[in-house]
């Protein structure tokens, strides 16, 4: 009896995980691939209309980068950048936008129809901080039972809510009835 080999391949285990594409999106140097091209120079002058390979051998004359900043436009629209610049500015560009940005929060405050004063200025405290921190407030009061055949009760819980509220706050949404809440959005008055 002789002796076999038994040869085992083993599967690549990177089936599942894929390294991120880090290839950059936009169009430059050997990715024009358009018949004719409009050229932009690096100082914002009109290099007119050539072809692609053209603009390519520019663009090495010149010893910068051949980005497409308007491939829909008829000729496409080329321009001569250093592209590395180019992607930092971008970059920079987005991170400042990110920075501007401000995520409002929706804050929720839940009333009962038979709320006590006492309790519903609690609530409006709260409810006047998340205010005064710029989020929005989503008042709802809920119905259980028999409760639902007075919903005008709830809506006069919800109006002295929202009268304690109304120096900083206004009336984004007004009352309506969802299920057996009765909701109201406030949000903050503009300064």
């Amino acid at each position: 009896m002789t002796k076999k080999e038994l040869i085992f391949i083993l599967p690549n285990n990177n089936f599942g995980s894929k390294k991120p594409n880090n290839q950059p999106k936009d169009l430059v140097n050997e990715l024009v691939r358009f018949p004719q091209v409009r050229l932009i120079g690096p100082e914002g002058e009109q290099l007119g209309t050539m072809s692609s390979r053209e603009a390519q051998l520019k663009a090495n004359e010149y010893d910068l980068d051949l980005l497409c900043v308007a491939p829909t436009a008829q000729p496409p629209v080329c321009k001569l950048v250093n592209y590395g610049k180019y992607r930092f500015e971008q970059q920079k560009k987005a991170k400042e936008a990110k920075k501007k940005q401000r995520i409002i929060e929706v804050k929720e405050v839940q009333l009962t129809p038979q709320i006590g004063i006492h309790d519903m200025e609690t609530k409006a405290r709260g409810a006047r901080k998340f205010l005064t921190e710029g989020n929005k407030v989503k008042v709802g009061v809920r119905f259980r039972g028999r409760q639902m055949t007075h919903l005008e009760v709830g809506q006069e819980t919800l109006d002295k809510f929202i009268e304690l509220l109304s120096d900083i706050a206004m009336i984004e949404k007004p009352s309506a009835m969802e299920g057996r809440w009765m909701i109201a959005v406030l949000a903050p008055k503009k300064k």
